[in-house]
């Protein structure tokens, strides 16, 4: 069964990029806009990865995070962060909240896919 991944960002650019990058892979991609549509998705439906912006509007990446390891369905899934910041005392809080991963964008399109497959585990 192909893994499904949501990516969460609102940058249109990157979305498509992440989205090409993934499903080039084998992945099925699926894209929310911020935090809050990330979220909303999340609730509705089932993902094997998320991988996320930190900073966007309504509802920035490490608030998502926080939230969905609220939801008792999502505490295990793997989470990657792909940002421009690359601040340790944010990758601490990004950990804490239970993030997986850190990606630094600009990224290279094999470095997702080779942390994807890690987490992912195939």
């Amino acid at each position: 069964m192909t893994a499904k991944i949501l990516t969460v960002d609102d940058s249109a650019s990157i979305r498509l990029t992440t989205r090409v990058t993934l499903g080039n892979a084998g992945y099925t991609v699926e894209e929310a806009v911020d935090g809050l549509d990330g979220l909303n998705k999340l609730k509705a439906g089932e993902y094997d990865l998320v991988v996320t912006d930190l900073n966007m509007p309504n509802m920035d990446g490490l608030t998502m995070i926080r939230e969905l390891r609220k939801l008792p369905a999502h505490t295990g899934v793997p989470v990657i962060f792909l940002t421009t910041e690359s601040d340790g005392e944010l990758k601490a809080q990004a950990k804490a909240a239970g993030a997986t991963g850190w990606l630094t964008k600009p990224f290279d399109p094999e470095s997702l896919v080779k942390i994807a497959r890690k987490v992912l585990g195939k």
